[in-house]
């Protein structure tokens, strides 16, 4: 773990290739401890609906309007490129924080008032896991702040052991960084970690990091998907014996 520990800091100091990285964290020896890492939005839960009430509500109270279609062209994209370039609402950079931070505030109070239910099959899958003793986290470039308001709400925080955010890593996907990240504070090595994604640049990512894949239909067809390791539209699908052997490896 610890060759891969300066790796990955060689990683982050730019000073080596997303292509040597993947290389080097295959051919590091794995220590048999496996892991599983889970993407947000799409594999655990679907945040759409409370994200399109937040953004009508920001819109009421300020005073805005908002462009027909918005919440679909927007989707995917980070607040501070929505506000000034999609809603045209203000490009001062410190007016586009103030909102971009109480959108996500107005989020939260959605999601506790209006709750939210996890996608199907993964309390199901998150218990399977728990039993085989994987231990489990989440790399997303979600707030935080959104992440555990929901867990508390889901249920859901004793699965995870650690937490990656949007506050812990400078590159966003296809960059392996959140993947990289989770599995260091796992004490896992990248070939020994899964990853659980929708997104095909959170696909790409895993990819780039040396983990396997498990890509969930939720977003994208399933054709679009056929470069994961394994393709499903529901994480209870799985066994823990398809994705790892007794030792943890491949």
């Amino acid at each position: 773990m610890r060759w891969f520990h300066f790796f990955l800091c060689l990683r982050k100091a730019g000073l080596i290739s997303l292509d040597k990285l993947a290389k080097e964290a295959i051919n590091i020896r794995m220590d048999g401890k496996p892991g599983a890492i889970f993407d947000w939005d799409g594999v655990i839960i679907n945040s759409a609906a409370q994200h399109e009430i937040s953004w009508e509500r920001l819109a009421n109270e300020c005073g805005k309007t908002l462009p027909e279609n918005h919440f679909k062209r927007g989707f995917g994209m980070k607040n501070e490129v929505i506000i000034p370039e999609l809603l045209g609402w203000t490009t001062v950079p410190v007016e586009i924080r103030i909102l971009s931070l109480r959108k996500e505030a107005i989020y939260r109070e959605v999601v506790r008032e209006q709750g939210m239910t996890a996608l199907p099959g993964v309390e199901t899958w998150l218990q399977k896991l728990r039993e085989a003793g994987i231990p489990c986290a989440i790399g997303s470039s979600t707030h935080r702040e959104n992440i555990t308001t929901t867990l508390d709400v889901l249920g859901l925080e004793e699965f995870f052991s650690v937490i990656v955010t949007a506050e812990d890593v400078k590159r966003g996907k296809p960059d392996p960084e959140v993947f990289l990240t989770a599995a260091e504070r796992l004490g896992v090595e990248p070939a020994n970690a899964v990853v659980f994604e929708d997104a095909l640049v959170g696909i790409a990512a895993a990819k780039a990091a040396g983990m396997r894949v498990v890509a969930v239909a939720t977003t994208e067809p399933k054709e679009k998907l056929a470069h994961a390791d394994w393709v499903v539209d529901r994480l209870d699908e799985l066994s823990v014996a398809q994705l790892w052997d007794s030792s943890g490896s491949r």
